[in-house]
């Protein structure tokens, strides 16, 4: 009878000691701080890591601590870039018909939006403000730790096939429709963005795709290097990955960078607890600056 022994580190087995070694390693060797992220979300990326590159967990860290090019990589696949053009429609209802316009008598605009992926949030944001005349005084900026993914969003080219989604979400939204998304409509988002079926790509216009400032940002400890203040402040689906005291870090880094009764976005299952929830009003699904 064969016995097929299993690894002594499976890496279905990732406990809270490789973790806390994991966030020691790269915090010693490179620019990068993991120690505020949440243990349940890293322990399922670590997870998938190990499975990826058929390693354990020392031999993880080691090579992390040899090989800054791999060590980068590392960082990357540990980052969640899941998003689509108005994703969540009914929340870009209401940004569209509540919040959006309660800003039209500013002769300036600023918004940004950390931890803004591929960037179709900027995008979804941008055809909003485009859809109500508010695009040209409104001034969009964008960050993420990944620079990667900032690439990808300014070059604003996204597979077609696999985000069709997107023409239903933006039926719903811009057209207040029931989420058609059939050739109909092409009059609609030719304005925005292009659509190439035989080379599956979406390709916004240029006067979007050129018109944000992209910087590379980590929320754990940097500053905000746009060095303005912020009408509007768009963080959806980042925080869920933080514990608690790096979640209190940058809510406060959002108050003291929003301007008086400006407004923060978070996604539909995050939400600010004590001491910050005082700073906000909470108002579906906005939190509102108190003077």
């Amino acid at each position: 009878m064969n016995i097929v022994q299993q690894p002594l580190n499976h890496p279905m087995e990732v406990v809270e000691k490789d973790i806390r070694s994991f966030q020691e390693t790269i915090r010693n060797h490179s620019d990068y701080d993991f120690t505020g992220y949440s243990l349940t979300s890293l322990r399922r990326r670590l997870t998938k890591i190990l499975l990826e590159f058929d390693m354990e967990m020392d031999g993880l860290t080691q090579r992390l601590r040899a090989d800054p090019d791999f060590l980068e990589i590392i960082v990357k696949k540990l980052t969640v870039h899941t998003t689509e053009l108005f994703r969540d429609p009914d929340i870009w209802k209401k940004i569209k018909t509540e919040l959006l316009p309660a800003f039209r008598n500013k002769p300036s605009i600023h918004i940004w939006h950390p931890g803004c992926s591929t960037g179709q949030e900027i995008y979804s944001m941008m055809m909003l403000l485009e859809d109500l005349g508010m695009l040209e005084k409104t001034h969009i900026y964008g960050s993420d730790i990944n620079p990667d993914v900032i690439a990808t969003a300014r070059e604003g080219k996204y597979k077609y096939h696999f985000n069709q989604s997107y023409l239903e979400n933006f039926d719903r939204v811009l057209l207040n429709g029931s989420g058609t998304s059939s050739l109909k409509h092409k009059k609609h988002w030719k304005k925005y963005f292009s659509i190439d079926e035989i080379r599956d790509a979406i390709q916004m216009k240029d006067y979007l795709r050129t018109k944000p400032v992209y910087k590379k940002l980590d929320l754990v400890k940097d500053p905000n290097l746009f060095l303005v203040k912020f009408d509007l402040i768009v963080c959806r689906n980042v925080i869920i990955y933080f514990n608690y005291e790096l979640q209190n870090r940058v809510f406060d880094l959002f108050h003291e960078n929003l301007n008086d009764n400006g407004t923060l976005i978070l996604g539909v299952h995050e939400s600010i607890l004590d001491p910050f929830s005082r700073h906000f009003i909470k108002k579906d699904p906005f939190y509102l600056k108190q003077a």
